[in-house]
């Protein structure tokens, strides 16, 4: 008989767990539990060159940061470029100042100490984007060792993206959850944001899984 591709396994996985949950409500709490979980990965600490702050990961992500470089992790961090949108162009155009979430965690850090501050170039949005705009700057500053500081709920697909994105490139990448997060994988179904969060991740990852496999 021939053996069914990864992504149908898991597909397969997430009906046969829906269908138990809904048929043993005993064992709801643990299912849902590890639907959670499979969103987080936590690749550990060691020394590094940089840590990257992704930029969903927004305030959580330099809490993170600056607690990597206090430990003596990194002596720099890094953001990435805060591309605006066609909306904030025209704000632009009008003469509006544009609110750079970049800006705003460079000055973030710089409050909290830390003040080996780099910019990562992007011209558009998007953890692909990210990932691709991580690789071509490492290989540019000849970096060997980076941390990634992401949400929870995103990491385990920001690791899937860095690592394909990265292969054959010199350059170690480490996901690191940011802890000062709002999103529990041991609870976020007692939550309308935490519901939100899960299923929005779950079927990105879900996708992710089917359109890479091998990843």
């Amino acid at each position: 008989m021939a053996r069914w591709p990864r992504w149908a396994r898991f597909l397969t996985g997430i009906v046969v767990a829906a269908a138990v949950v809904v048929g043993t409500p005993a064992i709801r709490q643990s299912i849902l539990q590890a639907a959670g979980r499979a969103l987080v990965v936590d690749d550990g600490v060691e020394p590094v060159d940089t840590v990257v702050v992704a930029a969903d990961a927004a305030g959580a992500g330099v809490l993170e940061a600056v607690d990597l470089v206090q430990r003596g992790v990194a002596t720099r961090v890094a953001v990435f470029a805060d591309p605006p949108d066609a909306a904030n162009r025209e704000f632009i155009r009008r003469g509006v100042p544009y609110d750079d979430a970049a800006a705003r965690s460079a000055g973030q850090f710089r409050s909290l100490g830390v003040t080996a501050i780099e910019h990562i170039p992007r011209s558009v949005a998007g953890t692909e984007a990210e990932a691709r705009a991580l690789r071509d700057w490492c290989k540019a500053q000849s970096v060997r060792a980076v941390i990634v500081v992401t949400m929870p709920d995103h990491s385990r697909r920001w690791r899937r993206i860095a690592h394909r994105t990265m292969y054959r490139q010199h350059t170690r990448v480490l996901v690191r959850p940011a802890h000062y997060s709002p999103f529990d994988p041991d609870r976020w179904w007692e939550s309308r944001d935490g519901v939100r969060t899960a299923v929005m991740e779950l079927e990105k990852l879900l996708v992710d899984v089917v359109r890479h496999p091998i990843s």
